[in-house]
């Protein structure tokens, strides 16, 4: 069976068990499981701190897993690779500190650098050539400056509110641009391949709708320019000879636009379906 680290807490637990059940395969129940197998599908499932999700797979204890890719790289774990990007969980690592002292990573040498992600920050220091103390903390990074423990600290911003109540200004490079990733131990295991290709059927089904309409068949060439689909519309024939049946793929973020832009060319009758799922 092919065994399956998932996080069994935090902000990547509920999307990477909804991917997997649209995906087909069956996980646990009740919140308090954390082994569960699916006989159906041949796999085991493991619920795990996403912290230690890429110690298990990259040492062969575990095939693959679902975690971050900043906890990835904070592991140092060198036998977890990356398999794929998931598209959830997105986050961002900024060096912030107190307004005017820092401008560039260089100024961090020797200083006292505090982060939850001391693995991650002295990898990217490291490629830096920038030598600095780190203050390893769990949470609440951002008083570490305030309470006199760092000079700097390493986190994850979203909109900077937070660093900035806290009195301190991001600064220097950005230090990662994570997601949730799908990760493998250093021999792939049987399965895994099945497993990737789901859930990629996941992420076209969550990017992507189709869009159904009928239109005139002198305008066929000026739609397909508008929504030319993942490989070509599929084109079918009315009853009326002078009109035609179209079905394309499209993007869900510019849906609206292009069916917009189809009404004004022409098209009626235009329908948007949500896809559950997709092999391409």
């Amino acid at each position: 069976m092919l065994r399956i680290a998932v996080p069994n807490k935090g902000s990547l637990a509920e999307t990477a068990s909804e991917m997997l059940a649209e995906a087909g395969y069956t996980g646990r129940r009740d919140p308090k499981d954390l082994h569960v197998i699916d006989p159906r599908n041949e796999v085991e499932f493991f619920y795990l701190r996403p912290k230690d999700i890429a110690t298990y797979v990259g040492s062969g204890a575990l095939d693959v897993g679902i975690t971050g890719r900043d906890l990835l790289l904070d592991a140092r774990m060198p036998g977890a690779r990356e398999i794929e990007a998931l598209g959830f969980g997105d986050s961002t690592f900024r060096f912030a500190g107190p307004p005017g002292r820092f401008s560039e990573v260089g100024d961090l040498q020797g200083m006292r650098v505090a982060t939850a992600y001391p693995g991650l920050v002295d990898g990217f220091l490291d490629d830096h050539g920038v030598a600095v103390d780190l203050v390893p903390l769990d949470g609440a990074v951002e008083s570490a400056v305030r309470l006199g423990v760092a000079d700097a600290v390493a986190d994850v911003v979203s909109t900077g509110t937070t660093l900035r109540q806290a009195g301190l200004e991001i600064f220097g490079p950005v230090i990662l641009e994570s997601e949730a990733v799908l990760i493998g131990a250093p021999d792939e295991a049987e399965g895994t391949a099945t497993l990737l290709r789901r859930l990629r059927g996941v992420m076209v089904a969550r990017r992507y709708v189709l869009i159904d309409y009928d239109l005139p068949v002198a305008l066929i060439d000026e739609a397909v320019a508008l929504a030319p689909g993942i490989e070509s519309p599929t084109i079918s024939p009315l009853r009326d000879p002078e009109w035609v049946a179209v079905r394309v793929m499209t993007p869900r973020n510019s849906a609206n636009q292009v069916m917009d832009a189809l009404y004004a060319l022409g098209a009626r009758a235009i329908l948007v379906t949500a896809i559950h799922n997709a092999r391409l």
